[in-house]
């Protein structure tokens, strides 16, 4: 069942069944359509495991996605496989990563049509964010992401990183967290600095930048991620039931609107934080402005998946890096939902 935030403090439930024609993801349209008006390029950004979750996404679905925004992460397919790799050489070890094994992964996958051709990425524009203070995924792994991505990307000037500001592992915000360089339960970092705006105006360029903790016109909504998934429940493959949606008043409106995904880190899911991840990183006040819909999809612990991490290293399946994982298709199927397109 969906449930749509009709306060600051309060949800409402909406009924089991869907209005004909309306998207579970988000309300309908006056017309009744339930079509948002979206362009169809999409972009992505995330935290920790949620960085190299979207990495993964922004690589197998380069032919949509236009570009990504990297905190505290590593390079695509870097785990291989293998949680020891990912809790190692993945976090801590960066001379252990070779970047050249990791393209040639990637090559196979295309060959395979598993990811989309990698001639897509020549033009995308990728943001990458690491913390100085960073004790979880140290800043030479993120250099590694860096390394990965300048292999395709050749567009001058389309890959920024920031490695300058002085944070502990966590989502960087101008107005809500822990003090910038400790760690906190939550993993949000006031540093006063916007990784959301930055990440998003790197990727798409001329965006008006919100005040601090300015406050929201839309509505964050929480939708039911269950019909995503076809072979098992969500928990199987490390998710959640439901979602958030953010949608600023103007994209409920019928305005042109951009659709942005969002992947927490672990410990960060609905199921630990409930909206806090959703409501305090900053990306609903650059939405509201620019006019974006955001998409946040809820992973969620199971007995090979404690934490609450989005698959980077094969606990729900082989495939997890490509387009046959589960978490990517079902994350594809919210997208194209939220599209119009499925």
């Amino acid at each position: 069942m969906a449930a749509v935030r009709t306060s600051p403090h309060s949800y409402t439930r909406r009924r089991p069944e869907v209005e004909a024609g309306c998207s579970r993801t988000g309300p309908c349209e006056a017309d009744g359509s339930g079509k948002y008006n979206l362009e169809s390029d999409v972009s992505v950004s995330g935290l920790s495991s949620g960085s190299y979750m979207a990495s993964q996404f922004h690589i197998a679905q380069s032919k949509r996605v236009i570009g990504a925004g990297l905190f505290a992460g590593g390079p695509y397919y870097c785990a291989q496989g293998s949680m020891m790799t990912a809790t190692n050489a993945c976090m801590k070890l960066p001379t252990s990563i070779n970047v050249a094994s990791l393209k040639s992964q990637t090559q196979s996958y295309a060959n395979s049509l598993l990811v989309d051709p990698l001639s897509n990425l020549a033009n995308s524009r990728v943001f990458i964010f690491s913390g100085t203070r960073d004790s979880v995924v140290v800043p030479g792994v993120v250099k590694k992401q860096e390394e990965y991505y300048t292999s395709y990307i050749t567009s001058p000037g389309a890959i920024k990183t920031v490695y300058d500001v002085p944070a502990e592992h966590g989502m960087p915000t101008d107005y809500y967290g822990g003090g910038c360089g400790l760690t906190n339960l939550e993993y949000i970092n006031n540093c006063n600095y916007n990784g959301a705006y930055e990440a998003l105006n790197h990727i798409y360029g001329n965006l008006q930048k919100p005040s601090s903790g300015a406050a929201l016109t839309g509505q964050l909504i929480l939708f039911d991620q269950s019909e995503f998934f076809k072979l098992a429940l969500p928990s199987t493959y490390g998710m959640d039931t439901a979602g958030y949606i953010y949608v600023p008043s103007s994209c409920q409106s019928g305005a042109k609107c951009r659709l942005h995904i969002v992947f927490h880190g672990c410990l960060q899911a609905r199921e630990k934080l409930s909206d806090k991840y959703a409501r305090n990183t900053g990306y609903n006040q650059v939405a509201d402005l620019n006019n974006f819909i955001i998409l946040y999809p809820q992973a969620k612990s199971n007995l090979s998946n404690p934490n609450g991490c989005w698959d980077w290293w094969g606990f729900s399946s082989l495939s997890y890096a490509n387009k046959n994982g589960y978490q990517m298709t079902g994350v594809e199927r919210m997208m194209l939902r939220t599209l119009g397109l499925y």
